[in-house]
Formats: C-alpha cells, structure tokens, sequence
C-alpha cells in the first residue's frame, strides 16, 4: 500500500483567523449590512490579541470590501452592503491565478457569453437593440482607425448584450474574464498578419449575433456566440486544450 503524501502546514496568523471568522458572520446573516462590528477595545478581547492585529484583520476586511474602517473608531467597523466592485476585484484575483489555463478561460467565456446572448433574445427592449447597432456601426467606422477603437466598440457591444441579460452576475463575469482573456492574447493579436480581415470577419459575426438577438431566437444567438469566440481564439488556445473547448460547440 502506498504511503500518504501530506501537504505542507501553513501558519495561520491570528488576523487571518479573526477575517475568517467575521466573513462566515456576514455570509450566514449573523452580520447583516449596515450592522457594525464590536469597537477595537472589544475585538481585542473577544478574540484576546493585540490592537494591531485587530487593525489588521479589518484592513483586510476593508480591502475586500465588506467593512468600512476607521483606525479608533468607537463605533466599530461597519458592514458594506453587497458591490459588484468587491465581486469584480475577487474574480479578477480568482481568474489570474496560475491554475486556470487559458483554454479554461475561453470555455467560461463561451458559455458566459452565449447565456447572456440567450437572455437578451428573450428579454431586450428596443433601447438596447439601439446600443447594439451603435455599437457596431462604431465597430465599422474603426476598421480604418485602428485596432484599439475597434476593441473599445466590440467591448461596448459585449456590454450592451450582457446588460440585455438583465444578470448582474453575468455582466460582473463576463467584464472580468473577458479582459482577462484579451489581455492574455493581446500580443498575439497585434502580431496578426491581416488585422483588417481580423476585424470585418468579427463584424459579420456580431451582425449575426444581432440578428438572432432581435429575431428572439435565443437557441441561435447562443449558439452563434460559442462558434464565434471558438473561430477568434482556437488559434491561440495550446492544441492539447482544444478539444475541451471545442466541446462546447453543437
């Protein structure tokens, strides 16, 4: 029988135990937004450590936004009420981490963004059809701009459909993985013998994208959303991904 193999012991200082603690109370409800936390003097002695590790559990607290903090404040930190700011920055952390691949990355795309297409076929309203046009008549006029207003327009038209889902956690994820994934091909893109081809084959793409959209046809739109991130990333995707992320494809 083979031998376990154990992980090393990591050293778990007191403030870490106290933000552990303090963020199961917000998520069970325990601390509601808007409550506030015992003062400096009695977090110290609940917790029986010392006032600079109290001040430096709640300058975690704060970073991650679900306290607000002020050093001596008799009151006590108070608790934030939920931000999609907080969501985008611990997303942004989770998705640069070096276990998540690329390939994983466009698969999350893919299917963040033939969802949102999905929704937005079935719950648009004419002002965001308006956007979408806009968007790709920026789209249009950008060809002979430059690569980078080109950018911008795709983003606003991303943005446009994401909206049109009416899922705030969609628009957070698709802003963060989307900027993520750009950042990581940006180069590559750069680099791309004919950008110009580049960039009127993704307009004909968003136009079809449009199309469903307006028709209602959620099935299509979503489906046309996963073939296109496919065709516009698979090159930059290591080839031993690529059957993963082709999965996604009917």
């Amino acid at each position: 029988m083979a031998a376990p193999r154990f992980e090393p012991v990591r050293t778990v200082r007191a403030y870490e135990r106290i933000v552990e603690q303090v963020e199961d109370a917000i998520e069970s409800g325990t601390l509601s937004p808007g409550q506030r936390l015992p003062s400096e003097r009695d977090l110290m002695a609940q917790f029986s450590v010392s006032r600079s590790t109290v001040r430096e559990a709640l300058r975690v607290l704060q970073a991650r936004g679900l306290v607000r903090s002020r050093p001596g404040d008799p009151h006590g930190a108070e608790v934030l009420p939920f931000s999609p700011a907080a969501l985008h920055k611990s997303m942004t952390t989770l998705a640069r981490v070096d276990e998540l691949s690329l390939g994983e990355l466009v698969q999350f795309r893919m299917v963040l963004d033939s969802s949102a297409n999905l929704l937005a076929a079935r719950l648009r309203t004419e002002a965001e059809l308006a956007e979408m046009d806009a968007a790709i008549a920026r789209m249009r006029e950008a060809v002979d701009v430059g690569y980078d207003e080109f950018s911008a327009a795709d983003v606003a038209f991303h943005d446009a459909v994401a909206r049109a889902s009416g899922n705030k956690l969609i628009q957070i994820c698709t802003d963060v993985v989307r900027s993520i994934v750009l950042g990581l091909v940006a180069e590559k893109i750069a680099q791309a013998p004919d950008r110009v081809a580049l960039m009127r084959d993704s307009i004909r793409h968003h136009e079809e994208v449009l199309a469903a959209v307006r028709a209602g046809d959620g099935p299509l739109a979503a489906r046309l959303s996963r073939q296109t991130m496919y065709d516009y990333y698979v090159g930059y995707v290591p080839s031993e991904e690529r059957d993963a992320v082709a999965a996604l494809l009917e």
